[in-house]
């Protein structure tokens, strides 16, 4: 791993789970697992808000969190963002919205001194509220994403094609579904990845995502945007730090400029990973976010 600065105990956890349900409220509440240190530090900041990517949630996240809720003795709250996991569905999947639902997240659980991590999607998200609600966020880690507009990997779609297809065919067990998911995708990690995402409905026979595959789908087009355009506008001026796979293609050295417009105190780690950093390199993400985030003496 290269870090380079580029200026312009075991975890007690508690889940809640939000109805899930499809909703027309404007701001969604957030299902949640709450990890909290053994040992908490009495000169730490606030809490950490862990976000997924696309197809993702919370669970995907539970063992960084735990890690991350040992080392710098701080409560971590892994979240299930809008229309994934156990959090609600809604027709609006964009991030000015996911933004507004962490917010709003932050405010119900009145977190102080917040540290926002987002991988992916969650990158955006995180990145998103710190520039629209600075007062909200102490710093962030941007995990494989930059503040631009890049077009997303065209396998997202095959995985919709695919997930859609495995509905289609009434599954009643996983084996079956990534029979069917081996025709859109090579790597059987992440064939597991998308089929986290499989569940039995309460009296039903066949399997089902969670996650609404028409509303995702719709979606992608505009995943690959990041609402704000003019870093001339809105900054965020504190401390943020963007992790990123070398062998990734969403943040190119031709980002770093706009990265450093809109957030001039950022500071770069380089993970020799592709697009799933933390789960490729567990060990040296952990160690970039932990001597990120640790007390400054």
């Amino acid at each position: 791993m290269r870090t380079r600065i580029v200026r312009p105990a075991p975890t007690v956890v508690r889940s809640i789970i939000a109805s899930r349900c499809y909703t027309t409220a404007s701001r969604i509440s957030l299902a949640y697992d709450l990890h909290e240190p053994a040992n908490p530090a009495s000169d730490a900041p606030g809490a950490i808000i862990f976000m997924h990517g696309l197809f993702g949630s919370k669970k995907n996240n539970r063992s960084i969190s735990k890690a991350l809720a040992r080392d710098l003795g701080r409560p971590v709250y892994a979240v299930d963002l809008r229309n994934h996991g156990d959090s609600p569905h809604h027709s609006r999947h964009d991030y000015t919205s996911m933004a507004k639902d962490v917010a709003g997240f932050i405010e119900e659980h009145t977190l102080l001194d917040t540290t926002l991590i987002g991988h992916s999607m969650g990158a955006k998200t995180a990145m998103t509220l710190a520039l629209r609600s600075p007062e909200l966020v102490s710093d962030i880690v941007s995990v494989d994403n930059a503040p631009i507009d890049a077009a997303l990997l065209s396998s997202f779609g095959k995985y919709v094609q695919g997930m859609k297809k495995i509905e289609d065919a009434n599954v009643t067990r996983q084996a079956e579904a990534d029979a069917i998911l081996k025709d859109y995708e090579e790597s059987l990690t992440i064939r597991q990845f998308l089929l986290g995402n499989l569940h039995r409905p309460e009296g039903e026979k066949t399997q089902k995502f969670k996650v609404p595959l028409k509303i995702l789908g719709v979606a992608l087009d505009n995943l690959g945007d990041f609402p704000f355009r003019d870093p001339g506008e809105v900054r965020f001026e504190k401390p943020a730090l963007f992790v990123r796979g070398t062998r990734s293609k969403y943040v190119p050295d031709e980002a770093l400029p706009i990265i450093g417009q809109f957030f001039p105190r950022f500071r770069l780690a380089d993970i020799d990973a592709g697009h799933w950093v933390i789960s490729e390199k567990p060990a040296e993400f952990r160690h970039a976010v932990v001597e990120f985030l640790k007390p400054k003496m």
